[in-house]
């Protein structure tokens, strides 16, 4: 199978997780992004995919990653 990528970004003054390269949900700390990434990807574990979760250091929380 192929692999499940999770990403977590700043937006805004919101965080969001690409997955894949979509966004589709906005959470308001990078703890929640988190929390969500994680129970996706054990879903794609479950599903037999390779999952990658990418989470930025502090320097990010004060950067825009993506678009507002």
């Amino acid at each position: 199978m192929s692999l499940a990528s999770y990403e977590i970004v700043k937006k805004g003054k919101s965080w969001t997780v690409l997955h894949d390269g979509e966004a589709n949900t906005e959470y308001g700390t990078k703890e929640a992004a988190f929390e969500a990434a994680v129970a996706a990807a054990s879903v794609a574990i479950r599903q037999g995919y390779e999952v990658r979760v990418s989470v930025p250091g502090h320097e990010a929380d004060d950067q825009t990653d993506i678009g507002t």
